[in-house]
């Protein structure tokens, strides 16, 4: 790979050649228009909510295994969808784009309809034209760029006019030559996880078959695990590495990327649940960027529910705020709101998940924080000075529950990157008050809903972090600490359990949650921690998993269930003031430790932070030979 950029393909492009109507590599010299964004159509596997892809009305049907919609006289498609509308505002502002065609790909003739969209404006028909499809031939139309804004989406839909029709494919495109040719090297860190990455790279091998940037596209597979089966190519290369976690694994893939010459990275999940034509619109967006800076972020969605997004980015102040969280993207008017806000410049807080986040790797100035894993992507965006965007289409499904994901070592380590951030960028300055406050919530929380474990575990986050940095160099596989915190967590682990003795309620709730004197009463006894007797009127409750961590449902309860969404896996706390007090005490230590030592140890954390997200620190931790690093400059 090269890591240049100069200006066009070197000679090819992803193109649509309007005799033949065929995608491939042709000559720059040649009439061509470069694909900005091809359709994505449902896949079974990953989503096959029907609304996120095209809405048919009338006599139109979609055959998911062909892609292809077939059409009868008044049958309508429409691509005022999530997958499928363009967005025009993100291209302006970040790409320069000046010039914008619609290409199909079908047979029979349609009515054609291209709206753009701008907030708080009347739509505008771009295009309404009859056109006449035929196969072999791709019919191109123009749109006018004189209503191009910084700030606005584009779809179109097509209406049958003969007794036929299909519609095969569509493009939008431009014959505006992009500003470089990245060479772009995917990252995937696995541990153990055979299947799913055996998976990955099969869809990939297969993505690299047919797609016309496959010469500029490499996936490297770092096996912390060393157990993973791969089978290299001229596409795929495997990496065995020892276990650092995600930190360490993504560390490793961006030395690669380094060694290797690749202009961009691109750190994904081992199950790489994300359609790969994703992949394409990431790779077209970093060709065009006018900002060499520019990075890509991937949304993410719960694959219980295809339809939610979890988070289109995020950002960082104390807590990790997702972004449209909740947001239905089979509703168009939630979708608009979503890509209008997410078009503006993010703030300097904004980060991206490492399930999915292309990065140019010249712009890197600080290696991963050694985390183990959470907070690593956090600390790398803030870090830096990204402009970090979202593109609709580029999204990635979780197949976990993520209200399972909590355990007292999620905890334990999302407490510590917490802090980190806060003490060790200069950016995210809040001072002892600020940072006395996430230790309060966090003890709060534990305290509060009887996680006497978790609280445990949120002690040693504190302990560890205040001994600053030289703990995460001396634990950087946290191979002990997880020992440590496995061996204590007893009783907030989900577990199969007797389903009739699940959640059976008392007779009668003696502080009723919803009631304004009980909840008085538990918050100033602090759920009855300083009450005596309270075990004798305590309620017991059951809570959905996802609840875990609220505080509201579990005023006045002594003994809270939670159980998972499948009804599957259980586990209960009950209420101990020994254990509440005893446990809470290291954490009470920490604080005062913060409160008058917070100058020094900030100033600690600063020089650390430096050093251990130098270029050396994971060569040295790795132990990389020369023929492992990139060239000497």
């Amino acid at each position: 790979m090269n890591s240049g950029a100069a200006v066009g393909l070197q000679g090819q492009a992803l193109v649509a050649d309007a005799k033949s109507g065929t995608t491939g590599p042709v000559t720059m010299a040649s009439a061509t228009s470069h694909v900005l964004q091809d359709l994505i159509w449902p896949e079974p596997g990953l989503c096959t909510e029907r609304d996120l892809y095209v809405r048919l009305s009338g006599r139109a049907a979609l055959s998911q295994q062909a892609r292809e919609i077939h059409f009868r006289r008044d049958g309508l498609a429409g691509f005022n969808t999530y997958y499928n509308l363009f967005n025009i505002g993100k291209w302006v502002k970040n790409c320069g784009l000046s010039a914008l065609d619609l290409a199909l790909d079908g047979e029979g003739a349609f009515e054609v309809i291209a709206f753009l969209i701008q907030p708080d404006r009347s739509w505008e028909r771009l295009l309404n034209e009859v056109v006449h499809l035929r196969p072999g031939e791709e019919c191109r139309l123009a749109l006018d760029p004189s209503q191009f804004d910084s700030c606005g989406v584009i779809y179109f839909e097509l209406r049958c006019l003969e007794d036929r029709g299909m519609l095969r494919n569509a493009r939008w495109q431009t014959p505006q030559a992009p500003l470089r040719t990245p060479e772009l090297m995917l990252s995937v860190t696995t541990f153990r996880r055979e299947a799913a990455v055996a998976n990955t790279v099969a869809r990939f091998e297969r993505f690299f078959a047919q797609s016309p940037l496959a010469d500029h596209i490499h996936l490297t597979v770092v096996d912390n695990g060393q157990s993973a089966e791969i089978r290299t190519s001229s596409h795929v290369s495997l990496i065995p590495n020892a276990n650092f976690g995600g930190s360490g694994g993504f560390a490793r893939g961006l030395i690669e990327a380094q060694r290797r010459g690749a202009s961009h990275c691109l750190f994904m999940d081992d199950d790489a649940s994300v359609h790969t034509q994703a992949i394409e619109r990431t790779w077209m967006f970093l060709a065009y960027a006018t900002d060499p800076g520019t990075a890509v972020a991937g949304a993410m969605a719960n694959a219980q529910h295809r339809w939610q997004l979890w988070e289109n980015g995020a950002t960082f102040d104390r807590i990790c705020r997702p972004e449209f969280m909740g947001t239905d993207l089979r509703d168009f008017g939630q979708v608009m709101q979503l890509e209008f806000a997410s078009t503006a410049t993010q703030p300097d807080n904004f980060y991206g998940g490492w399930w999915f986040f292309a990065f140019p790797v010249d712009q890197v100035r600080h290696m991963p924080f050694p985390f183990f894993v959470r907070g690593d992507d956090v600390s790398f965006s803030l870090a830096h000075d990204f402009n970090i965007v979202t593109l609709p289409g580029v999204i990635s499904y979780q197949d976990e529950d993520f209200s399972v994901k909590e355990t007292p070592l999620t905890v334990y380590l999302d407490l510590r990157s917490h802090l980190a951030h806060h003490l060790a960028l200069p950016s995210m300055e809040i001072g002892r008050k600020g940072v006395i406050k996430i230790m309060l919530r966090f003890w709060m929380r534990a305290f509060l809903a009887c996680h006497y474990e978790t609280l445990q575990a949120i002690g040693m986050a504190m302990h560890d972090t205040l001994d600053g940095h030289d703990f995460f160099a001396r634990n950087a596989d946290m191979a002990e600490r997880r020992k440590q915190i496995g061996a204590l967590t007893q009783v907030e682990k989900w577990k199969d359990e007797d389903r009739e003795k699940i959640g059976r309620p008392r007779a009668r709730a003696w502080l009723p949650a919803q009631r304004w004197l009980s909840r008085t009463l538990m918050k100033v006894t602090l759920n009855g921690h300083l009450l005596p007797g309270f075990k004798l009127i305590a309620n017991r409750i059951t809570l959905p998993a996802g609840s875990r961590g609220q505080i509201r449902p579990v005023w006045g309860a002594g003994t809270i269930t939670y159980v998972t969404a499948d009804g599957k896996k259980s586990y209960t706390v009950r209420h101990s003031k020994r254990q509440a007090w005893r446990t809470s005490l290291p954490v009470l230590r920490a604080m005062l430790r913060v409160w008058f030592t917070y100058p020094q140890l900030r100033s600690r954390w600063q020089s650390g932070y430096q050093e251990l997200t130098d270029p050396g620190f994971w060569p040295k931790t790795l132990k990389l030979t020369a023929a492992d690093l990139p060239p000497a400059e």
